[in-house]
């Protein structure tokens, strides 16, 4: 099983949701985030005064699949987030050891 965390710029959000019901992924987590990450923020102008926008709205996404699923969620992502303009996100894939579902004790694959 892999886990497939994305930070994504959250008006893709509805776009990737989209591409990841085609893609067949059954389960899907979304955090509202803050962060930056080479572009450093911006500058904004707000009545007269400078100031600097550090952290900036994101969307962490949070996908378990089993692992022949994995790359095509991954490139359903990948395609659906992207604009082509700095800050599109980030796409990180790990391992899952084991996962059981609550409610009915099942595991691993079948938990998911």
């Amino acid at each position: 099983m892999k886990k497939i965390e994305a930070i994504i710029k959250p008006f893709k959000l509805d776009e990737v949701k989209e591409a990841l019901h085609e893609v067949g992924a059954s389960g899907i987590t979304v955090t509202e985030a803050k962060g930056f990450g080479r572009q450093k923020g911006h500058t904004e102008l707000y009545r007269g005064a400078e100031y600097v926008v550090d952290f900036l709205p994101k969307v962490k996404l949070e996908v378990v699949v089993s692992d022949p699923m994995a790359e095509a969620v991954v490139e359903a992502i990948a395609s659906a987030a992207q604009t082509g303009r700095i800050g599109d996100g980030k796409i990180f894939v790990s391992s899952i050891d084991s996962a059981l579902r609550i409610r009915t004790g099942e595991k691993d694959d079948d938990a998911i």
